[in-house]
């Protein structure tokens, strides 16, 4: 496919913006950074219960709204955010109860609730909270993370995750630029006609090579990790995009919303962090890759 000017143009100018938003929020504290995450949470599940609405579902959107905010309240890390806030130490509910406690809720909502098709509109409010909320309220172990082991006083290191960031981006540059310019076979059409395997596979090689710089741009950090890293995120990135692009057509739209001029909405924008983030917690805290 031909690069496109003007389209180009216009999303490099919306990405500058965001750009300067997420990562103004990323480094100047870890209020900033939860809020910004949470506010992206929850325009997350407004974009995917309007998907949900095409494909004819109704989620309880008040109690999905309500769960979604004390999910994450119950991730944030509260001893250095009340520390950073109030110069105060207190604790939160842990966030295992109320994931547990997710189907109870909207399967016991479909008792009360009169509606044609009350399974599936239960299943659908969790998959809202699961699909937008869960892998933003993991970003709060990202960053917490510092190549050693992990205690609740860690002091918030949002460089981790300033990497990882980064490859998504090179990944979804590179990939963008490559397919412009060199695509010719369909990766998977009937899900993404516009991603290609050459631009699939100019993206994972570029950010590949770029994962090589990030220790001594990002210290303190195994170099092993982001070479690893390297290969995982693009790759895991791309099938993101793809579970996005697979919702999107089935609910016969082109974008989950209008808040990012040339990228669509929150959900389009963030589709490859959903699933890097669950995976990257597992591999950052549970192999101690």
């Amino acid at each position: 496919m031909a690069l496109n000017l003007k389209t180009f143009f216009t999303r490099s100018m919306s990405a500058v913006v965001f750009v300067i938003i997420l990562l103004g929020s990323l480094f100047f504290s870890y209020t900033t950074f939860s809020i910004f995450f949470l506010v992206v949470a929850l325009i997350g599940v407004k974009e995917f219960m309007q998907l949900a609405e095409k494909l004819g579902a109704q989620p309880y959107k008040s109690t999905v709204y309500l769960v979604s905010v004390l999910l994450y309240l119950a991730w944030v890390n509260w001893w250095t955010l009340s520390k950073e806030t109030f110069g105060l130490s207190f604790f939160f509910f842990p966030p295992s109860i109320l994931f547990i406690l997710l189907p109870f809720v909207f399967l016991s909502l479909t008792l009360f609730i009169k509606s044609e098709q009350p399974i599936t509109n239960a299943l659908f409010s969790m998959a809202a909270i699961v699909y937008a909320v869960v892998p933003m309220c993991l970003l709060h172990s990202l960053v917490f993370f510092t190549g050693e082991a992990q205690t609740i006083h860690s002091t918030y290191n949002p460089w981790i995750l300033f990497g990882i960031i980064l490859l998504i981006w090179s990944n979804d540059t590179f990939a963008y630029l490559g397919g412009s310019f060199f695509g010719k076979r369909k990766l998977i059409e009937r899900v993404s006609p516009g991603k290609t395997i050459e631009g699939t596979a100019f993206g994972i090689v570029l950010t590949f090579a770029l994962s090589a710089l990030l220790p001594s741009l990002l210290p303190n950090t195994p170099p092993i990790h982001w070479m690893i890293l390297g290969i995982l995120v693009p790759v895991l990135a791309t099938i993101g995009d793809l579970i996005e692009s697979l919702l999107k057509r089935s609910a016969g739209i082109k974008d989950s919303g209008t808040i990012l001029p040339g990228h669509g909405g929150v959900l389009d924008r963030f589709d490859s962090l959903i699933l890097v983030s669950p995976v990257l917690v597992v591999v950052f805290h549970f192999s101690q890759l």
